[in-house]
Formats: structure tokens, C-alpha cells, sequence
């Protein structure tokens, strides 16, 4: 609207150019007839006023005036007073000394006059740059009905010069427009005084034809201005519809183009609404239009991606197709439904075949949701140490190379996506990360999502890599439609949840190796022992916990999610398919179920210090001797059978039952988590009765719970 090109100062300045050279006065409190002006002021061009006259002169003098009046023009004993403060409004007034009669059947004509000037002063105003193309169309529409009224005063006036032409005549030939101008005058003045365009003119002139329904020349001649006044608007659409362009010059279109939202914002901001307000719905949809607006928006979206891709392509026409009119059949209706089909299938093909869609996601299960998890064994072993840091300690471009290694080493190198894989390290753990994601539809209130008693500062000083480490990936477009980074960081949760998990069962493994090495020894009545149980529901729980995340949650909704993708039908059906797996992914995964999820992070932390301790006590209590000659060794792994081969075996074996430190450190563990997993389980069981999902887990848990 700003590039409107101005209207001349000319066209504005010169009123007997555009029509507005009326003398202006205020608007009459009293009706339109009253007595406003002295006799003197009708006799111009006269010396006498027309009452001096005989009633057949004085018909001959209003007749002539009349006729300059019915095209807006004063006359000698006819005046015209333009309204102050209503643009178009005009006042007639005639002689009063006139024959009262002939003022009778001169005033039922003032009406078509007053209408005339009302219509001709909308045509020049709308016919302004800065009013559209409707207004234009419709301007022009009007300004040719306006052209076959003057031919009728023409020939009225001809007529007149023959001496053929009476007062009662003229009113005669004059009511065909009567009806017609008077309609179009209501329309023309509600436009003009609430400054209607684009599709606001459009409903108005339907709605106005509906109204007339019981006049039918009238509502054709509605119907016929709504059709030329339309004729820019779905020139508009058809160019949008056919080839995603949006040619509006005006703003008249129903659907707004934000260009300050770029599409490389899919893969950068987690809240970017490239998609949805890229191109939106604005106010103002024309009725005719309101039933596919929606499809409207969506067949140029689709069109314009595919020219973001370099794939141009248009729908093809044919005259059948082309968006002329608004007919009763609806033929338009159809026109815009082909182009959406066409649209629709063109891209579907586009992004499932040429940028391999499936492939894609696939190779983001085998990655984020562990479906091969080769690599991630490997990249464990290699990067220990460097995980075993802060976050801020963490080198990232040394995890790489390290995934990178692990990657070309394992069965993931023949993935051609697996070197679209980076490695990232977040700041903050899994549930503080989740309680700053506001928008993921939590079960309970967000202020649930953080811990009780969270100490940002003393959570800073606790987390390791092991913790914040995160995959990422990159998404090119279109395909960033699809995954953008949203549904990138859904995965990223997801994948820290099993990736900590592994973490915690390996732990356990390492511990339940460090009992093994007691296999040659009688260990009964013994610490050892009461470990050695502990250890094994730990490691149960573990795996359980595992086995649900993996095989009860993330194969069958991925399995669901890919059979739907097999006969979706649309991009839409493809983005709304798989936000519903993310988010599905999300609940049954227990990250939207803050109660539960703390309770399990509670029990994750028991079985990481239980590990930890196990690792370190148990070897150097047992035998102290042999782990100073061995350096300080702090672990058993299989093979370390030598230290038991001790003559002194029983004696090292009393020594460490009677030690209160091993039994004091293994009843607090089992303590805190046999009391965790008790709490757990009437949460579960509740749980489970609104969230079926859980049902599975709550029953391996009770398992758990009734061996303890």
C-alpha cells in the first residue's frame, strides 16, 4: 500500500473536473423540499422567476432544467447543494414559485438525480490507485451502467427537441432506473462511508443481491456487478492457486505474506512459525471463498515450496479452468479443488521420493531412538573419560571425532545420513530442560516440571557429560518442514532418556562383574551376598525400564506412524502424523509425567551411587594387600581371579563380613531403593487407570517390587 501511486494534485484541486463544483452548505435539519432559499436565487440567466410564466412555459423551462439535472448539472431554476460533511450527497432544489403540480412531478425525480451525482462521485473517487482493484472493477462496472443512463437522457433530451416530451413523459421513461440507481445507491453509500475494498465491497454487493431477491431485474443487476467487480479478485486467486504467487498490489488478497520469516529459521528456532505464519488467513474472506479458504492457503504454500526447491511447476490450465466468474455452479469451487489435488500430490512425490523422506526418519530412529545401537556402545567405551567432565570441561570437537569413529566403525557407516550426525553438549539436565519447554501439552502444571529443592548452582557442579550429552542432526530443506527444530529437539529428549539410561545399566554391569570375582568363595551370611541381590533388581529395574521405553512405546507408535505415512495424502497429514508420534513418543516415554519422571530420575541416581560405590569399596575392603600391589586397581572385570587365590581367603572373608562400613553403605542403598520403588508403584497404578500406556511398566515394577 505504501508504492500506491498518488492521484495528480490537478484531478484533487480543479473541482469541474471531478465533479465537486456544487456550492457546499450544511445539512438541512428539515426534509429536502423545505423553503432554504429566497425566490431571487432561481432566477439566474432570467429576469423573472418561472411562476411569471404560464404552466405550459413553465413545463418547457423545468423540463430543460431537468435534464441537466439528471447529469448532475444546475440549471435556471434548479439548484444543486453539495451536503457538508457526506462526500457525494448533494441537495436539489427547484423555484417555489413554480406550478405546484409540476413541482410534485418534479421532486419524484429528484431522487434519480441526487442518486446519479452520488454514483458518479463514488466512480471518481474509487477509480483512485490507492483503492484497489475491486473498487476499480467496480467503479468501472458502474461507470459503464452510468454511460447507458446518459444515453437514455440523450435520447430523452432528443425527444424534448422534437417536442415529444412532457413532465409526465419524462417520469415515465425515467422509472426503469429509478430502482436500479436507487440500489446501487445504497451500496455505494454504505462502501464509501465505512471505506469498504477488496473482499468487504464483494460481500457487500452480495449481500445486498440476496436482499433484493424478490426484485428480479435488481438482483441481476446486483449479481452482474458482483461478477465484473470480482473479476480482479479472482485474477488475484487464480495466480496464487495456479502458481503459488501472490500479485496484490493493494492488500486486497484474504492471505497476508510475512517475508521477514525465512525458511532457514526451521532448523534454528525451536519456536519458529515459518510454516503456519508464513503465509496466514487475514480478516475479510470473501463469502463465495469461505468454505475453501483453508485450501486456498494450503495450495499455494505447496506450490511455493516446491519453487523454494528449484522445482518449478505450475498447474496446468486449460479454459475449463480459468477462474472467470462466480457462477451459481460453483464451477470455480472445482477449478480450486483440482489445484490443490494437483499441488498436494506434486509435492508429496516431491519430498518422499526425490529428498527420500522414509530414509530420513529411519536414519533418525537408528540414531536418536537407539534402533542400532552398535555405535553407541562403541562411541560409550571411547569417549568414558571425556563425558566423565563437566560440561564446560567437554571438548565437542573431540566428542565428534570420537563419533565420527564411532560411526565409520560400526554398522552405521553404511547409512548414506549417518554424516549428517553432530554431537552436542546441553548445560542444564534432562528435567530442567524439560520444566524450560512450555509448550510440550504436560500432564500437570510447569511449575511440576522442576525439582523440589533444584539449586541451579548446585546442579551446575553435579552434572556431567554424561548427563547433557545430545545428538543433533541436519535437516535440509523441505525436509525441514517435516523435522524442524521442534520436532528435532523432541527427539534430542528422547534420545538424552535412553542414552542415560545405557549409561546407569552399564554402570550396574560393571558392578554385578565386580561380584562375579567372588564366585570361588562361599559368600553366604555375607555383605556380599546382600549386594550381590541389590545389584540384580537394579539392574532389572534397569532393564525393564529399558525394554518399555523401547519395545512397549517407541516400535509400535513408530510402526503406527509408518503405516499412516504409507497412504497420507497431503505435507500437512505427513507433519501432523508425525508430531502426534513425537508427542506420543514424549508422554508414554514418561518426560510429560513429571511425578513419575522425578521418581525415576530419583531411582537412576540410587543406582549410579550404588555402582559407583560398589566399584570402589568393595575391592579395596575385601583385599587391600593385593589392590596396593595392583596400583590401586579400582575394579574387577573378568579375568581379576587372582587376588582370590589368597591362602588367606576365609580370613579376608571374616575380616570384611564384620566390616560395618561395606554393611552400612549396601543397607542404605537398598534402603533408599527399595523406598523410592515403593513410592513408585502406587503412582503407577493410578496413573495407569487415565494413562493406559502404563500399565505395562507399573506391572514390571510391582514384579520388582514383590521380590524385594
Amino acid at each position: 500500500m505504501d508504492a500506491t501511486p498518488g492521484t495528480p494534485r490537478w484531478n484533487l484541486e480543479r473541482p469541474f473536473l471531478t465533479g465537486r463544483f456544487h456550492q457546499e452548505i450544511k445539512a438541512p435539519g428539515q426534509a429536502a423540499g423545505s423553503r432554504l432559499f429566497s425566490m431571487e436565487s432561481f432566477s439566474r440567466g432570467s429576469d423573472n422567476v418561472i411562476g411569471s410564466y404560464p404552466v405550459s412555459v413553465q413545463e418547457l423551462l423545468v423540463i430543460d432544467d431537468l435534464l441537466s439535472a439528471l447529469v448532475g448539472i444546475e440549471g435556471r431554476y434548479i439548484s444543486i447543494k453539495r451536503v457538508r460533511g457526506k462526500a457525494g450527497h448533494v441537495i436539489f432544489h427547484i423555484d417555489p414559485s413554480m406550478d405546484l403540480a409540476l413541482q410534485e412531478l418534479t421532486e419524484r425525480i429528484f431522487p434519480l438525480c441526487q442518486n446519479y451525482v452520488l454514483i458518479n462521485h463514488f466512480v471518481e473517487s474509487k477509480s483512485h490507485f490507492k483503492s484497489g482493484l475491486v473498487n476499480h472493477a467496480f467503479a468501472a462496472a458502474l461507470r459503464a451502467l452510468l454511460l447507458d443512463y446518459q444515453a437514455m437522457v440523450a435520447q430523452l433530451e432528443h425527444q424534448f427537441l422534437l417536442g415529444r416530451l412532457s413532465v409526465q413523459g419524462l417520469w415515465f421513461f425515467c422509472q426503469p432506473m429509478m430502482g436500479s440507481l436507487h440500489a446501487l445507491s445504497i451500496v455505494v453509500e454504505k462502501a464509501s462511508s465505512n471505506n469498504f475494498s477488496g473482499a468487504t465491497t464483494l460481500n457487500l454487493l452480495q449481500s445486498q443481491a440476496k436482499a433484493m431477491a424478490g426484485d428480479n431485474a435488481i438482483r441481476s443487476l446486483l449479481k452482474k456487478m458482483t461478477q465484473r467487480a470480482s473479476s480482479a479478485y479472482l485474477a488475484i486467486l487464480e495466480r496464487w492457486v495456479y502458481e503459488g504467487v501472490i500479485d496484490d498490489p493493494y492488500g486486497e488478497f484474504f492471505i497476508a505474506e510475512n517475508k521477514s520469516l525465512q525458511k532457514e529459521s526451521l532448523t534454528q528456532d525451536y519456536d519458529t512459525k515459518y510454516w503456519v505464519q508464513r503465509y496466514s488467513l487475514k480478516d475479510g474472506i470473501p463469502s463465495f471463498l469461505v468454505s475453501v479458504a483453508g485450501i486456498i492457503l494450503t495450495t499455494g504454500k505447496y506450490l511455493n515450496v516446491m519453487r523454494e526447491c528449484g522445482h518449478n511447476v505450475q498447474v496446468p490450465l486449460s479454459e475449463n479452468s480459468k477462474l472467470t466468474s462466480i457462477e451459481s455452479n460453483h464451477h470455480y469451487l472445482e477449478c480450486i479443488k483440482s489445484a490443490y489435488d494437483f499441488a498436494s500430490g506434486e509435492l508429496l512425490n516431491l519430498i518422499k521420493h526425490k529428498y527420500d523422506l522414509i530414509g530420513k526418519l529411519r536414519s533418525m530412529k537408528r540414531y536418536f531412538l537407539l534402533d542400532q545401537g552398535d555405535y553407541l556402545v562403541h562411541f560409550m567405551d571411547i569417549s568414558r573419560d571425556e563425558l566423565a567432565k563437566r560440561p564446560e570441561e567437554i571438548s565437542v570437537e573431540k566428542l565428534q571425532s570420537l563419533l565420527d569413529l564411532a560411526l565409520r566403525s560400526t554398522a552405521a557407516a553404511s547409512d548414506p545420513c549417518h554424516e549428517e550426525l553432530t554431537c552436542c553438549v546441553e548445560r542444564v539436565s534432562l528435567l530442567k530442560r524439560l520444566s524450560t519447554l512450555k509448550d510440550l501439552d504436560s500432564t500437570e502444571p510447569s511449575e511440576c516440571n522442576r525439582p523440589p529443592d533444584s539449586d541451579p548452582q548446585s546442579e551446575l557442579l553435579s552434572i556431567t557429560g554424561l548427563e547433557t550429552f545430545c545428538l543433533s542432526y541436519k535437516v535440509q530443506w523441505p525436509l525441514s518442514l517435516i523435522i524442524p527444530r521442534k520436532a528435532l529437539t523432541k527427539y534430542q529428549l528422547i534420545f538424552r532418556l535412553l542414552f542415560h539410561c545405557k549409561h546407569v545399566n552399564r554402570q550396574l554391569c560393571m558392578a554385578w562383574q565386580v561380584h562375579q570375582g567372588f564366585r570361588a568363595i562361599n559368600i553366604l551370611g555375607t555383605a556380599i551376598l546382600r549386594s550381590s541381590i541389590l545389584c540384580r533388581s537394579m539392574i532389572k529395574f534397569m532393564n525393564s525400564l529399558l525394554h518399555y521405553l523401547t519395545f512397549e512405546v517407541l516400535e509400535p507408535n513408530w510402526h503406527l506412524m509408518l503405516d499412516r505415512l504409507q497412504t497420507v495424502k497431503s505435507v500437512d497429514e505427513v507433519i501432523q502424523f508425525h508430531d502426534f508420534f513425537l508427542q506420543k513418543c514424549l508422554k508414554e516415554c514418561l518426560l510429560l509425567l513429571p511425578q513419575v519422571f522425578k521418581k525415576i530420575e530419583k531411582l537412576k541416581s540410587v543406582c549410579l551411587q550404588y555402582a559407583a560405590s560398589i566399584q570402589l569399596l568393595v575391592p579395596s575392603m575385601y583385599v587391600p594387600e593385593v589392590a596396593s600391589a595392583n596400583n590401586g586397581a579400582g575394579s574387577f572385570g573378568p579375568g581379576r581371579s587372582k587376588p582370590w587365590r589368597s591362602k588367606n581367603k576365609n580370613q579376608q572373608l571374616k575380616l570384611a563380613a564384620e566390616n560395618t562400613i561395606i554393611c552400612d553403605s549396601i543397607m542404605k542403598f537398598e534402603k533408599e531403593f527399595n523406598d523410592e520403588l515403593q513410592s513408585l508403584v502406587p503412582i503407577l497404578s493410578s496413573s495407569s487407570q487415565a494413562e493406559p500406556y502404563l500399565t505395562h511398566l507399573a506391572q514390571c515394577i510391582l514384579g520388582l517390587g514383590s521380590e524385594q
